[in-house]
């Protein structure tokens, strides 16, 4: 996965009813371990990575760059919107289109945030990188992604294996520029 290309970062943080979408700080580094090291956050993404070689080896500021959003409720990071372009996907269908994926801590579940976050995204983006479309993969036993991927506007593609698990690829359709 690449950055977008030619985006540059958002000029001010993308405000929505509840949530703050910006460019992570150093304060956010412990959310992002918590989110990374977590076994339920990556109950579908393959499992957790070690909190130890987290601690070693993530940047002071993490994700710093155009498509990746911190989300922030009440002051507090709950989760992370990522747009990157698949240079090289596991299915040519994807290949060199960009990617929506999000990780939200699991006390922010249930409560609409990731839909919110990920909607002002993809509303970002659209202006930024007009009649472009947006991929989304998520493991087809992910209930919650599936719901969030339909309520977004994503539809089938494909099913296919990797992983060990049955993956679900959906395709959300570029918004055509302002004429």
């Amino acid at each position: 996965m690449t950055e977008l290309g030619p985006v540059g970062r958002p000029p001010a943080p993308i405000r929505t009813e509840r949530l703050v979408l910006r460019e992570s700080e150093a304060r956010d580094r412990a959310t992002f371990i918590e989110l990374l090291a977590s076994p339920e956050v990556h109950t579908y993404l393959g499992g957790p990575r070690p909190r130890a070689e987290l601690e070693r080896e993530l940047p002071e500021v993490p994700e710093l760059w155009p498509g990746s959003f911190v989300v922030e409720l009440g002051g507090a990071m709950i989760g992370l919107i990522l747009l990157r372009r698949a240079t090289e996907h596991r299915r040519p269908s994807a290949a060199g289109k960009v990617d929506l994926g999000y990780l939200f801590l699991p006390e922010a579940w249930g409560s609409g945030y990731a839909v919110e976050a990920c909607a002002a995204t993809l509303d970002w983006f659209d202006g930024a990188l007009p009649g472009e479309p947006v991929m989304l993969t998520t493991q087809s036993a992910n209930a919650g992604s599936m719901r969030l991927a339909a309520k977004l506007g994503f539809t089938e593609v494909e099913r296919f294996q990797a992983w060990d698990a049955e993956q679900w690829l959906g395709l959300r359709p570029p918004v055509a520029p302002p004429a």
